[in-house]
Order: C-alpha cells, then structure tokens, then sequence
C-alpha cells in the first residue's frame, strides 16, 4: 500500500530529524513535497502512525492516509515514474 504522509509542523526550529528517519523506517519512500511524504509499505495506516506518533510534538498534526490510481498534479516526470511504478495494481 501507498500512504500520503502530510504534516503541519508546529514549532519553527525543532528538530524533525527523528520524524523524517521515522517515514524513512516504514518502507520505499519518495519525498517532493514539503511537507508531504508517500511511503511505499507492508504497514497499515495505523502501523505508520505508530512510528511516527513517539516523534512528533503534541500540537504538530498528522494525516496517514491510502492513495489510489487517481491522481492529479504538477510534478517532474521522476517523481510520476515512481507513482506509477507503484500504483499501477491499486483500485
């Protein structure tokens, strides 16, 4: 499965580095985007918030969530070659 990690990080000058060896932990990743991540992984959703949840600050906020073949947006073509690669098999 594929999940979007998307973060709204709210104390300027943390240290996120934990966060990011966190996403990094749950499997194939792909990183483009600020504050989004897509996680390529066995885990459930739940799974990769409990890796993340020990990392992040109280008033951080944090949404995990499955893509599906539809998608849309403005990105180089590397980073569609990874989606597609990845996404071909799902509904």
């Amino acid at each position: 499965m594929i999940y979007a990690i998307n973060y709204d990080l709210k104390r300027p000058g943390q240290n996120y580095d934990p966060l990011y060896q966190a996403i990094k932990s749950c499997g194939v990743w792909w990183h483009y985007l600020g504050s989004t991540w897509l996680v390529d992984t066995n885990l459930s959703a739940h799974g990769v918030w409990e890796r993340l949840a020990p990392v992040i600050d109280k008033n951080d906020r944090v949404l995990v969530i499955g893509i599906t073949k539809e998608k849309q947006g403005w990105l180089p073509q590397e980073a569609w070659d990874w989606i597609n690669a990845r996404t071909a098999h799902l509904a």
